[in-house]
């Protein structure tokens, strides 16, 4: 039987337990609960208090077959909640122990607890570590990530996992038409994920879902309603802007990303850690035919 339960928790700014981005795709899973999309994302989480023995329990399942398992591609896994519940932890430990491939995509500093745990399953297994820092603006930061870690806060994440020996992606996101896209914001952006020691910046667009749109829309007529108009032509095909507008900006962030000296990744890919090979024993070569 599946455990879990609800927590809910004011949200008051940057003070809040739990991450309210106002751009936020996942607000539409909210749904799927039966809960509200707009202040109850902002407010409410559903902690699933036994996933540990239920991910150890399926991977020691015959009928699995180890693929990589992603982690905070829809909510983040590291979010302050974390704090009280301490799930991660097992979670980890359980993919250390079946060596099982697995990334997180995280904007939380809470990852550091568990850096030793990610040096030990690194060594049996592949680990892909990626940060999202969409920009360093902090005003723009304050108005739309309220509950996140501030920017240089995460790249100082990057930092760490790399000084001991973890490389780390950064996910460049989103990347906010109009309030986050000015070449002066995009060149700070990607001068500070290169000084963080990043392996590699993938650049990635606002889009907007149902459920994440009309929340997003709302709030940009109360702060910014000279865009609106503006938004509203962008994305009138739907949930994203149109391809000339992210192949703009992937090309300016690629471009500045060979400038600061660090390479671009294909989207969605998570930067893997070498698995450790044992060198073979010395025999017979097997020669191959081409």
């Amino acid at each position: 039987m599946r455990r879990s339960v609800r927590a809910p928790v004011r949200a008051t700014g940057c003070d809040s337990r739990l991450y309210a981005c106002v751009y936020c795709f996942a607000r539409k899973t909210h749904s799927y609960l039966d809960l509200d999309t707009g202040l109850g994302f902002d407010s409410q989480i559903v902690v699933k208090v036994n996933a540990p023995e239920l991910l150890r329990r399926h991977l020691s399942s015959r009928r699995w077959e180890g693929a990589h398992i992603a982690m905070g591609t829809n909510v983040d896994c590291y979010q302050r909640a974390e704090g009280r519940y301490r799930l991660m932890p097992g979670i980890i430990e359980a993919l250390r122990d079946h060596a099982n491939p697995f990334s997180v995509l995280t904007k939380g500093t809470l990852i550091l607890r568990d850096l030793e745990l990610l040096k030990e399953a690194s060594e049996v297994t592949r680990v892909g570590i990626s940060v999202s820092v969409g920009f360093v603006d902090h005003a723009l930061w304050r108005t739309v990530e309220p509950g996140t870690p501030a920017p240089e806060r995460r790249l100082d994440v990057v930092r760490t996992l790399t000084e001991h020996g973890i490389g780390c992606g950064v996910l460049m996101a989103p990347v906010i038409p109009f309030l986050g896209d000015h070449p002066d914001q995009l060149r700070a952006t990607v001068r500070a994920i290169a000084a963080s020691g990043a392996t590699s910046v993938t650049p990635l667009v606002l889009h907007l879902r149902p459920g994440a749109r009309e929340w997003f829309m709302g709030w940009l007529a109360e702060h910014h309603p000279h865009l609106v108009r503006r938004y509203e032509r962008l994305y009138a095909e739907g949930a994203y802007a149109p391809k000339w507008y992210q192949r703009r900006i992937t090309r300016q962030v690629h471009e500045l990303a060979t400038e600061f000296g660090i390479g671009p990744a294909h989207r969605g890919a998570a930067r893997l850690i070498p698995r450790r090979v044992e060198p073979e024993p010395a025999g017979p070569t097997q020669l191959t035919l081409l």
